[in-house]
């Protein structure tokens, strides 16, 4: 079995981020990301952060890689964890989120990540995780069907029963449990993945995180001229209000990069540059707003 390789890991993240950008600025009309490359005090890490702002059709896009490493987690890691207290770690992963101009193009979020605890005299512990969710404003089934279908075939190579797991996963864990109500209409979710050895779970990762420009640059292509009018970029700087409640509230990542020490200006760019918050807003009954709450902020098989 194959023993756990950073480098692999690392140098692929690294290619990843740069075809995601690439790809990204294919779709852009005006704009290119701008590099930042940071470090950690000491020697605890760093990573190379790419933001491409104001653009005719992305508002924000961030790509974000990091490695980052400590000589001890947080408690709130290992109180749920505690075969990780007393080993030093390193994290590393990508983590993109691309907010749209156009109400009519959905915001999306992708995630792929390497985890691993080492303490001398014992077996590394180590997982794979990630996925890629999709929030849109004003749904399109044919969307929906595309992603899904894009994350499906991410997974199919590594048994049919992975897509359907991963799936509900999503459906759980991006859900606004204060507002009760999903984020999106999902996609994929997963976490602690180390069954089936360490070339086994970086496939299946890495399937994940090439799929996802395949799942999304179409939809962009495909809405990404529509017209539309003040009253739907309003609705969209609302709904994004949601997105907002859930990276503070719940995002594991959010959370575990805040408390490791990372660096807050790369953890926090996967907030939107404009949102609105109304009081008790509800959308106008038979409304396209509506819409997306009565049909598309459902759980369901979009491929059925």
């Amino acid at each position: 079995m194959t023993s756990p390789d950073i480098q692999r890991v690392k140098k692929y993240f690294l290619v990843l981020q740069q075809n995601i950008c690439a790809s990204i600025e294919a779709l852009e009309d005006e704009g290119v990301f701008k590099e930042d490359l940071w470090d950690r005090d000491g020697d605890t890490g760093g990573g190379r952060t790419h933001v491409l702002e104001n653009g005719k059709v992305f508002e924000q896009a961030g790509v974000n890689f990091s490695h980052v490493r400590g000589d001890c987690l947080p408690a709130s890691a290992t109180q749920h964890r505690p075969e990780l207290a007393g080993r030093n770690f390193e994290a590393l992963g990508v983590s993109l989120v691309i907010h749209p101009r156009n109400p009519y193009v959905p915001t999306s979020h992708a995630n792929v990540r390497f985890f691993i605890a080492e303490k001398e005299g014992e077996e590394p512990i180590w997982w794979f995780g990630g996925g890629f969710d999709l929030t849109p404003y004003y749904g399109f089934k044919e969307d929906s069907v595309h992603w899904h279908q894009q994350a499906k075939n991410a997974c199919e190579p590594f048994g049919h029963h992975v897509y359907g797991e991963y799936k509900k996963w999503c459906d759980e864990y991006f859900f606004l449990k204060h507002r009760n109500e999903p984020r999106g209409i999902g996609g994929l979710f997963f976490d602690d993945l180390n069954e089936g050895g360490f070339d086994h779970c970086f496939d299946l990762m890495k399937s994940v995180g090439d799929h996802y420009i395949l799942a999304y640059a179409p939809i962009v292509e495909r809405r990404k001229a529509r017209a539309y009018t003040e009253k739907e970029k309003d609705f969209q700087l609302y709904r994004r209000g949601r997105y907002v409640e859930f990276n503070l509230i719940y995002d594991r990542g959010t959370l575990f990069g805040l408390q490791t020490g990372g660096r807050t200006e790369s953890i926090l760019m996967s907030l939107p540059p404009r949102v609105n918050w109304r009081y008790n807003w509800e959308p106008d009954p038979d409304s396209a707003e509506s819409e997306l709450y009565e049909v598309f902020l459902q759980r369901r098989d979009w491929l059925d």
